[in-house]
C-alpha cells in the first residue's frame, strides 16, 4: 500500500556513522574520477570525436568526466527517437508509469550519500548543501508519482441525465529539458521525471558545467526499467544544438531553468511557428531572481542577520533563491549590518570535501570573473564592509561579500550576480521597505523579518514574489511543502513540487458520450 508523502530527511553529519559512509562514497566518486560518459539515444550509447571536460571548480587541476558532445545530426536523431518513442510511452497507463519514478527514488536514496559526493566533486556544494539537493531530487520522485496518481483518477464534473462525460489529462509529446548546473540533481531530476511521468519522452541536454551528475541518474533510469528511448541524453554546446532543439518542429514543449537571457531568448525561438508544427509550443521557465529579505524595527535581530547570512552566502549565494538584497529599517540598519558582518567573517571558505569548510567555490571561470566584476562595481556604489577578495587559488573562490548604504536603483540591487554578495539598503520605514523589494524586475522569493501582524499581512499582499518567507530565510523551498516558482522576469511561476506542476506537462481532453 502507497504511503503518504513525506519529505526525505536530511543527512545528520555529526554521527560518525553517517560522517564514514560521506567519507566512503566521497573515495568511490574519487576512484571513478576521469571516465567518459556518452551520449544516450533510443539507449544506444554514441561516442562523438568532439568531447568535453568536467572539472572540479574546487580542484581546477581535477577533472570530474569527459562528456561526448552531440552536434545537430544527434540531435535530430535524439528527437527522432523521442517522437517514436512518445507513441508507446503515451499508452502506458499513468500508474504504471508512477511506478517507475517510485522505483527510481527508492534506488537513488540507495545510492544517496554516493550521489552526494558526486555534488561535492562536480558542483563544489558542502556536504549539507550536496545532502539536501539529493533529497529533495528524492523528493521530487516521490511526490510527482503521487500527483500522478492523483491526476489519473476520474475527475469530478457536473453531471446531466443522459450523458457520461469525463475529463483525462494526455500527455503533450516530445519536450526538451534544458536544466541548471546549481541544481544539477534536485532540478534536472524533477524537470525531467516531471515530464515523463505525465506520459512525455524527453531530450535532456545537461548543464554543460554538471554533465557527470546527469549521466549517473541516467544510470538510475535505466536500472529502474525506464523504457529506452524515454529519456534522451544529449549534451552539447547550446550554440551547437540549444536553438535547434528549440526551433524543432517536433518539439512540444520546452523545460528550462536558467538565467533570464537565455530564457528569453527560448521564449522568442519557441513563440515561432516552423513548417510542420501542429501546435503551439510550452514553455515551463525558471529564469532567477533578484531576491530582499526586509527587516522591520521590531523585528528579532538575531535572527534576522542569522537569516540574510544564511540565504546570501550558502552555496556561495549560487542559488536563484539567494538573498543579494538587505532592505533595513533604519532604525535597527547599524545593528543588523554590524551583525551580519560579523557573522559573515566567521564563515570558512576552501574545498567542501573538508566538511570543516562552510561553502565552496562558485562554478567557473566564466561565473568567478563575472562576480569579481560585480565587486569591482560594489565598490563604487556602497561601502565594502566584508569579503571583496577572491578566496584560496586551487579554485574559483571569492569570500563572502557586503556591501553596505546602496542605493535601492544601483546596479548591484538591480543585476542577478549569482555569488557570494549582498547589498544594504536603508529603509526609511516599512512601506519604503516594501517599495525597495518591489523596484526590480524579477520577484522569485523574499521574506520579512518582523513581529508586526499587520506588516506581516500587508506583505502578504503587496510583497511581489512567487514565493514568500516570514520570519524565515528566502532559501531551503521543500517539495509538497513550498511549491516553487516566480513572478515577472523570474519566469512562468511553474511552482514545481506543488499540486499544478503536472498540468504544465498535460493538456485536458473531454470525452462525452450519449447514453
Amino acid at each position: 500500500m502507497q504511503v503518504d508523502y513525506k519529505n526525505e530527511p536530511f543527512t545528520n553529519f555529526k554521527l560518525p556513522e553517517n560522517k564514514q559512509a560521506f567519507e566512503t562514497a566521497l573515495a568511490q566518486v574519487e576512484s571513478e574520477l576521469g571516465r567518459e560518459y556518452d551520449i544516450i539515444i533510443g539507449g544506444e550509447r554514441i561516442k562523438t570525436e568532439k568531447k568535453s571536460k568536467s572539472i572540479n571548480p574546487s580542484n581546477t587541476q581535477q577533472v570530474i568526466g569527459v562528456v561526448s558532445q552531440a552536434d545537430k545530426e544527434l540531435a535530430e536523431k535524439a528527437i527522432q527517437t523521442a517522437a517514436q518513442t512518445f507513441e508507446t510511452w503515451k499508452a502506458v497507463p499513468a500508474t504504471a508509469r508512477s511506478r517507475y519514478l517510485f522505483k527510481a527514488a527508492a534506488i537513488l536514496r540507495r545510492r544517496k550519500h554516493e550521489f552526494s559526493a558526486w555534488l561535492t566533486k562536480e558542483a563544489g556544494k558542502s556536504w549539507p548543501e550536496a545532502d539536501a539537493d539529493t533529497a529533495e531530487a528524492i523528493d521530487f520522485m516521490e511526490y510527482y508519482a503521487r500527483q500522478m496518481d492523483k491526476l489519473a483518477e476520474r475527475h469530478p464534473l457536473t453531471r446531466i441525465p443522459g450523458e457520461d462525460n469525463e475529463l483525462y489529462y494526455v500527455p503533450l509529446g516530445v519536450g526538451i529539458v534544458i536544466p541548471p548546473w546549481n541544481f544539477p540533481l534536485a532540478i534536472m531530476v524533477g524537470m525531467t521525471t516531471a515530464a515523463l511521468v505525465a506520459g512525455n519522452t524527453v531530450v535532456l541536454k545537461p548543464a554543460s558545467t554538471t554533465p557527470i551528475i546527469a549521466a549517473k541518474f541516467m544510470e538510475i533510469l535505466e536500472d529502474a526499467g525506464v523504457p529506452a528511448g524515454v529519456v534522451n541524453f544529449v549534451p552539447g554546446s547550446g550554440g551547437e544544438i540549444g536553438d535547434y532543439l528549440v526551433e524543432h518542429p517536433l518539439t512540444r514543449f520546452i523545460s528550462f531553468t536558467g538565467s533570464r537571457d537565455v530564457g528569453l531568448r527560448i521564449n522568442e525561438l519557441a513563440a515561432k511557428h516552423r513548417p510542420g508544427q501542429k501546435w503551439i509550443k510550452r514553455l515551463v521557465a525558471e529564469m532567477g531572481g533578484k531576491d530582499s529579505i526586509v527587516v522591520d524595527n521590531d523585528a528579532d535581530l538575531e535572527l534576522a542577520a542569522q537569516s540574510i547570512v544564511a540565504s546570501a552566502f550558502g552555496f556561495s549565494g549560487q542559488k536563484c533563491s539567494a538573498c543579494s538584497r538587505a532592505i533595513v529599517h533604519q532604525d535597527v540598519y547599524d545593528q543588523v549590518l554590524n551583525r551580519v558582518v560579523e557573522l559573515t567573517k566567521q564563515l570558512t571558505v576552501g574545498d567542501v570535501v573538508n566538511p570543516e569548510f562552510y561553502t565552496g567555490p562558485v562554478v567557473d571561470d566564466k561565473a568567478y570573473n563575472k562576480i569579481l566584476e560585480y565587486i569591482e562595481i560594489g565598490k563604487s556604489e556602497g561601502k565594502l564592509v566584508a569579503g571583496g577578495e577572491k578566496g584560496p587559488d586551487n579554485g574559483y573562490y571569492i569570500l563572502p561579500t557586503v556591501f553596505a548604504d546602496v542605493a535601492p536603483d544601483a546596479r548591484i540591487m538591480q543585476e542577478e550576480i549569482f555569488g557570494p554578495v549582498v547589498a544594504f539598503c536603508k529603509a526609511n520605514d516599512f512601506d519604503h521597505a516594501l517599495e525597495i523589494a518591489n523596484n526590480t524586475e524579477y520577484g522569485l522569493t523574499g521574506a520579512v523579518i518582523s513581529r508586526n501582524r499587520a506588516h506581516l499581512e500587508k506583505a502578504r499582499t503587496e510583497f511581489h514574489a512567487g514565493n514568500l518567507y516570514f520570519n524565515r530565510k528566502c532559501t531551503g523551498a521543500l517539495v509538497g511543502v513550498h511549491p516553487f516558482g516566480g513572478f515577472n522576469m523570474s519566469g512562468t511561476d511553474s511552482k514545481a513540487g506543488g499540486p499544478d506542476y503536472l498540468l504544465l506537462f498535460t493538456q485536458a481532453k473531454l470525452v462525452s458520450e450519449l447514453l
